[in-house]
């Protein structure tokens, strides 16, 4: 399980460095996709494969079903670590998720999440502020 939040520099070829914990966790691959809110989803391969198999299971027929499926599949990299322990992101998921310089990587439960510093400063901003209202709707989860 991946969880916490790390602050770190892209450098000028797009690398970054993950941090110790999750790498651990890793395997020598991952994928690493577009994310919802404008952040990138890396996932280990077992986690990758489940999501993979609901996403294909989705129906053909469906307009938003194909969407989803196409915003995630087409945006998917598989990606691995240098000998210095950093992964080097493509151009065009920098590019989605804004990423330039300062960068947060936060574990997620079974996902890391790639973040432009600026607006996951702007997320937390948010979730302070909504976080009981959202607590409430929850409720029934028990956590």
């Amino acid at each position: 399980m991946f969880m916490g939040e790390y602050h770190h520099k892209l450098d000028s070829k797009g690398r970054v460095i993950m941090p110790a914990q999750f790498r651990e966790i890793l395997d020598d691959s991952f994928v690493i996709t577009r994310g919802l809110d404008n952040c990138l989803f890396l996932y280990p391969p077992p986690e990758w494969k489940k999501l993979e198999e609901k996403l294909n299971s989705l129906p053909l027929t469906k307009k938003d079903a194909r969407t989803f499926t196409r915003f995630f599949l087409s945006g998917a990299s598989e990606c691995s670590f240098d000998s210095q322990g950093r992964i080097s992101l493509p151009q065009n998921l920098r590019n989605y998720a804004n990423l330039d310089e300062d960068i947060v990587i936060a574990g997620i439960g079974r996902r890391i999440e790639l973040w432009a510093s600026d607006r996951w400063e702007d997320f937390l901003q948010d979730a302070e502020e909504s976080h009981e209202d959202i607590a409430a709707t929850l409720e029934g989860l028990e956590i």
